[in-house]
């Protein structure tokens, strides 16, 4: 561990180095936006019946964001970024913790990178939510196949705490600079204090044109690892041709002797009133988790919608999914009726509106 914090310390004591250099600047700007967005939905699983429900955060979570940056001077930015989740149906928070979302403190070079502090996106996230159209949310994100709802590696390594597929407190990480030729790319550590969750991750992204390629691993370790440790590991791409822009993404976890291999090809067609948007998921679970078995289990999921632009900032859509498992895996929809037998069907529609502010 103390050998990993080598480079994110170099960079923290240059950016420091280089404040320290300067003379004080008075410039500085604080932002408060955010996302309002609630839909309609109805989501029926096999065998159980159907649920029809008002949600919210289905096109993207609604959220109030406070950001704010201070000008140093000389290239050098200092800047908060502070993110609350909004059960807009409910008028409640999404999470127990206010900043759920993010909470990060950063010291900024043009030159340098960025060293940022806080709560945050862990790097494969980051990685598998870029090739994601649906943004993780909604009957069709790709949230419902990444989840610790059927046995395996994530409730094998975290049981029923917090894990980190999504996001990490107490981390430490380093974002490389701009201008580097199209490659970009962070390295980010989490302490864990005291039986938390203890993280090392990287990412690192090339850019060439329409061409997009990035590659991320993210290694966990907590009082439920001690059999192994929990990794995530993902690798994907984009290809925009214009009239469409294609993704591919493979994403697998790893703890022990079970393992969830997640392939998601996607795609965004951008029309004359919006965009039209598709994915497929494949789950594939393998091994053990104690004695029982998870080889015959996983999933396909297949979504697809559609998004009306009303303005820069508001829009209508409508989104279609269906969730088929395989031997006793369980993934659904989210919001339909509980006690979705093992290889049953969950199929979701919903109609939305989102607006940016």
């Amino acid at each position: 561990m103390k050998h990993s914090l080598r480079p994110v310390a170099a960079a923290l004591l240059g950016l420091s180095a280089a404040a320290l250099a300067l003379p004080a600047a008075a410039q500085s700007t604080v932002q408060l936006s955010g996302i309002a967005d609630a839909a309609a939905r109805s989501v029926s699983n096999q065998g159980r019946g159907s649920v029809k429900s008002l949600v919210s955060g289905s096109n993207n979570t609604s959220r109030l964001v406070v950001r704010g940056t201070e000008d140093l001077g000389g290239g050098l930015s200092a800047s908060f970024w502070l993110e609350h989740g909004i059960a807009l149906d409910t008028g409640t928070s999404t999470a127990a913790g206010f900043w759920d979302r993010r909470s990060t403190l950063s010291l900024s070079g043009k030159s340098l990178g960025e060293v940022r502090m806080g709560r945050d996106y862990v790097p494969t996230y980051l990685n598998w939510v870029r090739f994601d159209p649906f943004s993780h949310v909604g009957v069709a994100g790709s949230n419902n196949s990444v989840s610790a709802t059927p046995l395996g590696p994530i409730r094998s390594a975290f049981g029923s705490n917090a894990n980190t597929t999504v996001r990490a407190n107490d981390t430490l990480q380093y974002h490389l600079p701009g201008g580097l030729g199209g490659i970009d790319g962070q390295v980010m550590l989490g302490a864990g204090e005291g039986a938390g969750n203890k993280v090392i991750g990287a990412r690192l992204g090339y850019v060439a044109g329409p061409l997009s390629l990035s590659a991320a691993r993210v290694q966990t370790e907590n009082a439920n690892t001690s059999t192994g440790k929990f990794i995530d590991t993902a690798i994907g791409g984009t290809w925009n041709l214009g009239f469409l822009r294609a993704n591919a993404v493979w994403r697998q976890f790893k703890q022990n002797q079970s393992k969830q291999t997640n392939l998601m090809l996607s795609g965004t067609v951008p029309v004359s009133t919006g965009e039209v948007k598709f994915s497929m998921i494949r789950v594939d679970l393998d091994g053990r988790v104690g004695t029982t078995s998870i080889d015959p289990n996983g999933s396909t999921h297949l979504g697809l919608g559609y998004v009306h632009t009303l303005s820069k900032r508001s829009a209508l859509y409508g989104t279609c999914s269906r969730i088929s498992n395989r031997g006793a895996a369980t993934y659904q929809v989210p919001g339909g009726p509980a006690g979705l037998a093992g290889g049953g069907r969950s199929t979701g529609y919903e109609l939305g509106m989102r607006h940016n502010f």
